[in-house]
């Protein structure tokens, strides 16, 4: 893999550590400001509600600039908005800067997969998504913990500091290594783009992202009341079996790029399904403490094996004018299903059979993605049979 790659790797690392370091130091920042700590909890949900809103927005602002332009700007804007969090005087302020910061995620990773499958050859292309990827992966193991331990020991300010390090670090390395990449030919007509968006393989595929991430974070939101309240581990235990949870993240990120090289469309299905499966059984393996941990790794494991599928998926099927676009939606698809899983469990456990009941709940949702995927090949095949139907009922001139 070429070292540009990594670069932007670098990049994706700083991302993951600021999107999910937040959820470590919820206690410190309420204190602080004195909010609730559902209130702090919203500081998740806006940067969610940022990286969907940000993602289009910013990706059809910068079509028509360089594709290297775009990877620096948005590490430009990633990299001031965590300063303006470290220096936010109030919880308003930080909203705020957590909304802007998160304006540069979808995008990022949106261009930055199109930059990355242009890197290398053809079939290598999902291999690429995937060590890109590997940055998120890595933040969950490294970073998060890192940054949760300097917030708790040091103030949570002391957190997005280092993050702002890790965008300037970021930003040189992606100035230095990233060639220059002119933007699309066909870029910059909106029109165009959206219009390639609106397609139905397009929009089948951005709601198979979407359901498939339901059922993930329908059970990690809530992993560590499942573990301490379900499985009986102490609340010193949670934080080793996350670390596990990252590995399973790194194996199948990695895995699930290798696999998509070869077959896209039957790693698409194969993952979604391994993902349901390893829900389901989860209902199970958490009244056993062993089971549990295994289960734990296997559902980071199922769970990043759909990451690069699904992306380079969803850019297939808008390849050319709306592919940079789609990558991006692709990425808020994630995010919206991130959101909607952690409502999906809350309700479960409020108003439906419980706590317990919340993997097998999650494990219905990846699955109706593997019918709507199925759905989508299906009628893919039938537009291909009437368009050589009609052409050769049209008389040639």
């Amino acid at each position: 893999m070429p070292i540009a790659l990594y670069a932007l790797t670098a990049g994706a690392f700083g991302i993951g550590v600021t999107e999910f370091v937040i959820m470590g130091l919820l206690l410190n920042v309420g204190a602080d400001f004195g909010v609730s700590i559902a209130a702090a909890g919203l500081l998740i949900s806006g940067y969610a509600l940022g990286v969907v809103v940000g993602a289009p927005l910013m990706t059809t602002a910068t079509a028509r600039w360089p594709r290297k332009t775009v990877l620096l700007v948005l590490m430009a804007i990633f990299t001031i908005g965590n300063a303006a969090c470290a220096l936010a005087p109030s919880y308003g302020a930080l909203m705020a800067a957590r909304v802007l910061t998160s304006f540069a995620h979808g995008t990022f990773f949106g261009v930055g997969s199109v930059v990355a499958t242009g890197l290398v050859p053809r079939e290598r292309r999902a291999s690429a998504i995937a060590v890109m990827f590997t940055g998120l992966t890595v933040a969950n193991i490294l970073g998060v913990p890192f940054g949760t331990w300097l917030g708790q020991h040091f103030g949570w300010r002391a957190s997005f500091w280092a993050v702002t390090v890790i965008g300037a670090l970021a930003f040189l390395v992606i100035a230095w290594f990233v060639p220059k990449i002119a933007a699309p030919k066909d870029a910059g007509d909106w029109r165009a783009d959206l219009r390639a968006l609106a397609r139905r393989p397009v929009l089948l595929g951005l709601l198979t992202t979407v359901l498939g991430w339901v059922g993930v974070f329908g059970v990690f939101t809530y992993i560590a009341p499942l573990l301490t309240e379900v499985t009986g581990f102490a609340e010193g235990a949670v934080s080793p079996i996350l670390l596990i949870f990252g590995g399973g993240l790194v194996v199948g990120n990695l895995l699930g790029g290798k696999l998509a090289d070869r077959r896209v469309v039957p790693t698409v299905l194969g993952s979604l399904l391994a993902l349901s499966v390893v829900l389901g059984l989860m209902t199970f393996a958490l009244h056993s403490h062993w089971l549990a941990i295994v289960f734990v790794a296997l559902l980071g494991a199922a769970a990043f094996a759909t990451v690069a599928p699904l992306q380079l998926w969803v850019m297939e099927k808008a390849s050319g004018a709306g592919e940079s676009l789609a990558s991006s939606f692709n990425i808020a698809a994630f995010n919206l299903g991130n959101a909607i899983g952690a409502w999906l469990g809350g309700f479960v456990i409020d108003h439906g059979p419980g706590l317990a009941a919340v993997p097998w709940v999650a494990a219905l949702v990846p699955l109706a993605g593997v019918g709507v995927a199925l759905l989508s090949l299906r009628l893919d095949r039938r537009d291909a049979r009437l368009q050589v139907a009609t052409n050769c009922e049209t008389p040639a001139l």
